[in-house]
């Protein structure tokens, strides 16, 4: 009697601990928790009885640490390891593995590449068994965590035949971090990457972070800035590197690293950094020897030149391919490659700023080296709420062009605010760009099948620091698990990546899941209207980009300010992108012109991106302009409140300290949604001369207050030296 009393206590004092354990966000979407659906769970536990690994690399041990994790977290028991295939009912390896050899797997892998894999049932030795298998370490890996996917958000596992493979080659975080661990447009906190400590102290995080990358399919991690510092190819630093690089490499990821171009001048003692100069080259085939000496995977370079200050081949007289061609020469014989950014606009071309990378680099398609991708940002300004899709896209079919996304929200609310990308993501990947007729998307372009190029990538400006969420907010953590998605399968649906990250993350309840998807799929829109609607764009606040600044002028450049992009004046606002105007709509295909070119038939949603168009001009609505825009603003600031009366249903449904959290953080964006929408619409009248519509609240506060307020310490504000 008394073992029973005393077994009774231990399991109540083990569950009053599990109900005030809170959640932190600490665990991502791999939380593994009890599968509450009773019928699946029992369905699980008759399927999976005994698990095989039949491979002893470091690889097949990271896969065995997490399906004892994962498995005892969501059957709510112990699964045991077996030793044999004639025990276990789920069977894991590469084709050549033994316990697999009875089945045909060669030509069930000839398809899925050396990252794929496949997921089946079948009989082994007359029993019912599961088999994850792939040609190699790192599809088997992914292979795992697309099954326990479909265990933590509950689906069928008993007539599986899937057979997966990544749509782009290279699928890699871009980290902004600095060596003094600041991070440019970072809202989570300082770096991961403790310099300071490395290479000794290896901090666990740096395991999750690689489990996390892993589990959404994500192959490479750029670790700096692409405002770089030269020092990071110092031995000093590259044997930090080289610790991060022996970490990471069982999880199927490279390190990539930031050049900054006159690294042979700052570390070499060279006196030019010259692409040209022979002496120039050398420097660099000796440096990349030195960096493949120790890290053998070495994935390569992603470099920023010749934009905002940065050093680069147009110092000497030389264009971006002689650069990116030095660089790739040099990394070629170790299979490495070149990732070039086309974010650049001159100094001293008085052009539309949206222009610059078409005109520099459109010429420049077919001379770059076959290892060199172009990375392009999915718009020609600057990862704005919204922009059209860059028409880079489909204008180099001799180049591999590489897509860039910001998972960071520089331009969306920082980490205050929620904002769920994947909508964003998708309505680029998705645009047709028409460059060989109907059909032409933007994704097909970066994933080489429009013009069968062999490399291909996609890259996501990460939102990731040392917060103890990760991410800054709950529900930030969607943007890097959705880019991880769509770098692999860009056919997802954003709904379909949203509802995974829900059951993952919160729960698989289907009110639960309901109502937070409903949130993260209106809120990019949402945030669109209160911040820039219809196609306005560039008016945050100046250096920060912290709030809105439709007032900056006067800066050193032009296209630093927000005057240069709205063109509000008393007859009208917009800025003209036709011919009549700066012409950058002719940089798209005949059928992308005809959908912008006509202010009738425009997409209202990029109206004042193409066109510059009078106060009273009558909208699809029925009403002016003017009345529009105040409607637009007015309904993105009712929408974030919206968006707070939903969540506030969810009390109760949810982790308590994870209701709070991000209720705390709704209530910042609302506030914050009215500071925009008075800001711009105060600031706007004074040019329409207009009256704010019947029936909207008038502003509380002035427009001159708006335009004093200072934010000097707001996080993510990029280093001047």
């Amino acid at each position: 009697m008394r073992r029973k009393i005393r077994h009774c206590l231990l399991i109540i004092i083990l569950l009053s601990h599990t109900a005030l354990k809170a959640e932190d966000g600490y665990e991502l979407w791999l939380r593994y928790s009890l599968v509450t659906d009773q019928q699946k769970l029992n369905d699980y536990r008759n399927t999976i009885k005994g698990w095989l690994v039949d491979n002893n690399s470091p690889t097949a041990q990271i896969i065995r640490k997490e399906l004892q994790r994962a498995l005892t977290g969501l059957l709510g028991k112990s699964v045991p390891e077996v030793k044999s295939a004639t025990e276990g009912t789920l069977l894991i390896g590469t084709a050549n593995a033994a316990a697999l050899s009875s089945l045909d797997l060669k030509n069930r892998l000839k398809n899925v590449g050396p990252e794929g894999f496949v997921i089946f049932n079948t009989k082994v030795n007359n029993k019912n068994t599961l088999v994850i298998a792939a040609n190699e370490d790192a599809g088997m890996l992914y292979g795992v965590f697309h099954f326990l996917r479909m265990l933590q958000t509950h689906q069928p596992i008993g007539k599986l035949a899937i057979e997966s493979t990544p749509k782009t080659k290279v699928r890699i975080l871009n980290h902004w971090d600095n060596l003094d661990r600041t991070v440019e447009r970072g809202y989570a906190g300082f770096s991961l990457w403790d310099w300071h400590k490395l290479p000794d102290h290896i901090d666990p995080r740096y395991h999750d972070y690689a489990r996390a990358n892993a589990s959404i399919g994500i192959n490479g991690t750029v670790l700096t800035n692409v405002n770089a510092n030269a020092l990071i190819l110092t031995p000093a630093y590259l044997k930090k590197v080289t610790a991060l690089a022996d970490l990471f490499r069982p999880y199927g990821i490279r390190v990539y690293l930031t050049a900054r171009f006159s690294a042979p001048i700052e570390i070499g003692g060279l006196k030019t950094a010259d692409p040209l100069d022979a002496q120039v080259q050398e420097w660099w085939k000796r440096k990349v020897a030195e960096i493949y000496k120790v890290i053998p995977d070495f994935g390569g370079f992603l470099v920023k030149a010749n934009s905002e200050g940065q050093p680069g081949p147009q110092n000497y007289n030389r264009n971006h391919a002689d650069g990116a061609n030095m660089l790739a020469d040099a990394v070629k014989p170790f299979n490495g490659i070149v990732m070039w950014r086309a974010f650049v606009y001159d100094n001293n071309v008085p052009v539309d700023r949206t222009k610059q990378a078409y005109n520099e680099f459109k010429p420049l398609d077919g001379t770059f080296r076959g290892n060199v991708m172009v990375q392009v940002k999915n718009g020609p300004l600057d990862f704005q709420p919204r922009e059209p899709f860059h028409p880079l896209f489909g204008a180099m079919p001799s180049t591999p062009l590489m897509m860039e996304f910001q998972i960071t929200q520089e331009y969306l609310g920082f980490a205050t605010h929620l904002v769920y990308l994947a909508p964003l993501f998708k309505e680029c990947l998705d645009a047709d760009t028409h460059a060989k007729g109907k059909g032409s998307t933007v994704a097909r372009v970066i994933d080489g099948s429009l013009e069968n190029h062999t490399l291909s990538g996609m890259a996501g400006v990460a939102n990731i620091g040392n917060d103890r969420n990760w991410c800054g907010h709950p529900v930030a953590q969607s943007n890097w698990y959705s880019f991880g998605r769509l770098a692999w399968d860009h056919t997802l649906s954003a709904e379909a990546i949203a509802d995974e990250w829900v059951r993952m993350t919160f729960s698989n309840n289907v009110a639960v899941v309901s109502n937070i998807k409903n949130i993260m799929i209106a809120s990019r829109d949402i945030t669109v209207k209160y911040m820039t609607p219809l196609g306005l764009h560039h008016i945050m606040g100046w250096n920060h980009h912290y709030g809105p600044g439709p007032w900056i002028k006067d800066k050193p450049r032009a296209d630093w300010t927000s005057v240069y992009y709205h063109q509000a004046e008393e007859k009208g606002i917009g800025f003209n992108r036709t011919t009549s105007g700066s012409n950058a709509l002719e940089q798209y295909q005949s059928p992308v012109q005809q959908l912008y070119s006509d202010p009738e038939k425009c997409d209202e949603r990029y109206l004042l991106w193409f066109h510059h168009v009078s106060w009273d001009r009558k909208m699809k609505s029925g009403r002016t302009l003017w009345d529009e825009l105040c409607h637009q603003y007015y309904q993105g600031a009712d929408s974030a409140k919206w968006m707070q009366q939903q969540w506030n249903t969810l009390e109760g449904q949810v982790d308590d300290a994870q209701f709070r959290f991000v209720k705390s953080l709704l209530n910042i964006q609302q506030q914050e949604a009215v500071w925009w929408r008075n800001a711009c619409v105060l600031y706007f009248q004074t040019f329409s001369k207009k009256p704010i519509p019947p029936g909207f609240e008038k502003p509380d506060q002035t427009l001159q207050y708006y335009e004093q307020l200072e934010f000097p310490f707001a996080p993510g504000i990029r280093p001047r030296w």
